[in-house]
């Protein structure tokens, strides 16, 4: 029988195929809006209101380099724009554009149908649990 190790060490295995395969999907929506996953994940998190490179990767468990990386193909495709940040002048705090809003509304059907195919293959019992533990696994790794 595998020890709890060899059992954490497999499901972060199949995590990260999971997230291969999530990445994929979303490529494939985003695309008709000119998004990627990635830049989908940022724009996502900024439809609740400004925010800076560092915070979105803080919300998202992501390097900030990375996030960063994203957020200037965002710029550069006049998804997003820079506004002074009065509690920090070194980083600007970055705000959707009417484009983002309007790409975000346009991915809402096609999310909840790729989603309402997707559900009915996995018990909901399932779906339960696998919510639960994911969450616990994210707080038991917080620093």
């Amino acid at each position: 029988m595998p020890q709890r190790a060899d059992v954490i060490t497999e499901l972060v295995n199949e995590i990260f195929a999971v997230n291969g395969g999530i990445l994929a999907a979303g490529d494939a929506l985003t695309a008709p809006v000119g998004l990627t996953a990635a830049q989908w994940q940022v724009v996502g998190f900024l439809e609740e209101g400004p925010s800076t490179a560092a915070e979105l990767a803080r919300k998202r468990g992501l390097r900030r380099q990375s996030v960063q990386e994203t957020v200037n193909r965002l710029l550069e495709n006049g998804m997003v724009v820079k506004l002074d940040n009065p509690a920090d002048r070194r980083a600007p705090l970055l705000r959707l554009t009417p484009r983002a809003r309007k790409a975000l509304r346009e991915l809402g059907p096609a999310r909840v149908t790729w989603a309402s195919e997707l559900a009915p293959r996995i018990p909901r019992a399932d779906l339960d649990t696998t919510l639960r533990v994911l969450r616990q696994l994210r707080e038991a790794l917080r620093p």
